[in-house]
């Protein structure tokens, strides 16, 4: 019987798997394993209703920095991550990715804005979470707390986004990255300061986001490959 589990994995499990670990590696799938298991434990507690000690203390620390300039400043970085800017952002992509006949990259493009769009309603409804009230809010948010949609959003976005330019633009790939980086933690973080969000909503956020825009880039890269060995 033991003897059989080797050639079981080696005939039916490693074929499907090699394309996925050839695709996003050993180590893409070990952070991403280590990402959901955070955010599982995350998912969890706040089922439970139980509250985290620390979301508190950094929201209350944080606010001692407030002062009208970073007001206006967290305030314009938060916009960067509204659903109209968002939309806009997303729609004008779509337009240069269709009129640069990237049509696969459009096709997983609109795939990984409605995925995004209807985790984070999702999940939203699914926890129901409230939102922090420590001090007088600068903005209005009605809906629920968990999981950041900023946060997610701006993963999804604008992380795909980058990921297309860097790889139509090797040159600068870096360049992207850091930059896509310091935007995504801006508009968290902006949530943070503005006190509409508790850290581990931001956390959750990024996590779900980041997970799916992997799934997402990892299907664009085995339709890529199907298609290079067609033209073959």
């Amino acid at each position: 019987m033991i003897r059989e589990i080797p050639t079981f994995w080696l005939r039916h499990v490693y074929p499907r798997l090699a394309p996925l670990i050839a695709t996003i590696g050993i180590v893409g799938i070990t952070v991403c394993l280590l990402i959901l298991f955070v955010v599982a434990k995350l998912a969890e507690e706040v089922l439970e209703k139980e509250a985290f000690a620390f979301d508190t203390s950094f929201l209350l620390w944080l606010h001692q920095f407030a002062n009208p300039s970073l007001d206006n400043l967290m305030l314009f970085i938060t916009n960067l991550g509204n659903p109209k800017t968002v939309v806009v952002v997303a729609v004008f992509t779509l337009a240069i990715l269709w009129w640069r006949r990237y049509r696969i990259e459009t096709y997983i493009f609109v795939l990984t804005c409605i995925g995004g769009l209807i985790l984070n309603t999702g999940l939203k409804l699914f926890f129901s979470k409230p939102r922090p009230q420590l001090w007088t809010l600068l903005i209005s948010e009605k809906s629920f707390s968990f999981p950041s949609g900023h946060a997610l959003g701006s993963m999804v976005l604008y992380g795909f986004i980058a990921y297309i330019l860097a790889t139509h633009y090797p040159q600068f790939s870096r360049l992207i990255y850091v930059l896509t980086v310091i935007l995504i933690a801006a508009i968290g973080i902006s949530r943070l300061y503005l006190g509409v969000h508790w850290p581990t909503d931001v956390i959750a956020g990024y996590g779900v986001g980041f997970l799916w825009l992997m799934i997402c880039i990892t299907m664009l890269k085995l339709q890529k490959f199907r298609q290079g060995q067609l033209l073959e």
